[in-house]
């Protein structure tokens, strides 16, 4: 790519604002992951730039300025009514928290604050209004040779910011990189500067890797060097376990391979590598065939997810998400099921479930390594029929029932409680057996019976001291 066409690719709006620096005698660069993703072809969502410009002078300089980060030499300019953070030039001290420098120096010479930064391919800068590339590292050789290589001595460089050697295997996997021989041996020597990173930047750096087109080259990454022993040693369980005939790869590569056949955005396909994660710990060898089984690995794996995801501080909506679907995997649909089973699934998985199942379900299916093309045709079998009873409109909650508690509380003379819900339940069951029965009198009729047996059963003995 030559100087002219990368000028090309700068938008106007950053080059008017270094042309801005350049107005009042200072300089302006565009640095790190922009230049990165624009010279490997990739789209560029954010432009940094750095200038020798201190901080109060790019307040004076620029007519609307935030303070985001002006301790460490940054603010964020409102640029024609876009955010660009603008950086002065720096270097740094110690890291004393494995995440932050101490303190910074700010510097006037471009080569001097690259030297600072993670690796090679984000150590390049760009004047935009010439397209003159600074790469005192060779950055832009090991991006076209998919190389990834930390700038100086990778032990250093890992050993100031913990996190850099989960950005190196995320990285590995988003530009399907290599990992240069002395980088790589670096990251095992610096793990105890990584267990200082947040569980939150652990998080954050997952989520990122599942953007890759195989995230495995990650993860293998986090294995090999024990970043994966820190953040979840539960994955690791299944590293060698032979599964059985059907599947051809052990527990671990399958859940590599489910991950990346998995599409979807990044928490399902943490739910992906997540989805066998129980069956190291329900593997038992059947009397009967003389082969592994793992029965109830589904519902172990949800228990063992929830705090893998709550020790990675996923969101309780995100939590959810990857637990439900880790307990709801396993599904083996057959001409047998009818349209009452399938309501009965519907239900127990939830409906807005589904669309994640059936494409977990087709990446599960898609990695079992075995010869041949994958039988999807049960998956299909299963959308169809799931496509018939939604278009029938059959009551799949308390909510689409032609009653609620208003009504029983009204009809039957109940009070609020728990009587409620549980009426509401049975009800529900009565109408997935068969749709018809959801109808306003019919359902009364049904709930009166119901409170009658329960007002007809035996008092527990909580009830009996209560009363």
């Amino acid at each position: 790519m030559s100087e002219a066409s990368i000028s090309q690719k700068i938008p106007t709006e950053v080059i008017g604002l270094c042309d801005r620096l350049r107005e009042k005698g200072k300089r302006g660069w565009i640095v790190g992951g922009c230049v990165r993703d624009m010279l490997s072809g990739r789209v560029v969502s954010d432009w940094d730039i750095a200038t020798d410009a201190l901080p109060q002078e790019v307040q004076k300089i620029f007519s609307k300025v935030i303070p985001t980060g002006i301790a460490h030499g940054t603010v964020t300019v409102l640029h024609h009514g876009k955010r660009y953070e603008v950086t002065t030039l720096r270097g740094e001290t110690t890291y004393s928290d494995g995440r932050h420098p101490d303190a910074v120096h700010f510097v006037g010479d471009i080569t001097a604050d690259l030297a600072r930064r993670d690796f090679t391919f984000n150590a390049i800068a760009i004047d935009p209004v010439s397209g003159l590339i600074i790469d005192p590292f060779e950055g832009r050789k090991d991006l076209e040779k998919k190389i990834l290589r930390a700038v100086g001595n990778a032990e250093e460089r890992f050993s100031e910011d913990g996190l850099r050697v989960l950005r190196a295997a995320r990285f590995a996997a988003t530009l399907e990189a290599d990992l240069d021989p002395d980088t790589e041996k670096a990251i095992s020597r610096t793990l105890d500067t990584f267990k200082k990173v947040s569980a939150e930047r652990v998080r954050d750096e997952w989520v990122k890797t599942m953007k890759a087109k195989r995230p495995s080259r990650a993860f293998e990454i986090m294995r090999t060097s024990g970043i994966l022993a820190i953040t979840c040693p539960e994955l690791l369980e299944g590293v060698g376990m032979e599964q059985n005939k059907h599947h051809a790869y052990d527990v671990w590569t399958h859940g590599m391979e489910c991950m990346n056949a998995c599409a979807g955005d990044p928490i399902l396909r943490i739910a992906a590598l997540l989805h066998d994660v129980g069956k190291p710990r329900t593997r038992a060898v059947s009397e009967k065939t003389k082969d592994y089984t793992f029965y109830d690995h589904d519902q172990v794996g949800a228990e063992i997810a929830h705090p893998i995801a709550a020790r990675l501080k996923f969101s309780n909506d995100e939590r959810a998400r990857i637990v439900d679907l880790v307990r709801h995997h396993l599904f083996h649909y057959t001409d047998e099921w009818n349209d009452a089973t399938v309501r009965r699934w519907m239900k127990r998985v939830g409906v807005d479930r589904i669309q994640d199942l059936y494409l977990l379900n087709e990446a599960d299916v898609r990695s079992k390594g075995l010869e041949g093309p994958p039988d999807l045709n049960p998956l299909e079998k299963l959308k169809a029929h799931v496509a018939k009873v939604e278009e029938q409109g059959a009551a799949l909650s308390t909510r689409d029932l032609a009653i609620d508690g208003r009504d029983l509380m009204t009809e039957l003379g109940l009070k609020p409680g728990p009587i409620l819900g549980k009426i509401l339940n049975a009800l529900l069951e009565d109408v997935i057996a068969d749709p018809a029965k959801n109808e306003r009198e019919s359902l009364v009729a049904r709930a009166r019976e119901l409170a009658e047996e329960t007002r007809a059963e035996p008092a527990t003995e909580a009830q009996k001291k209560k009363g």
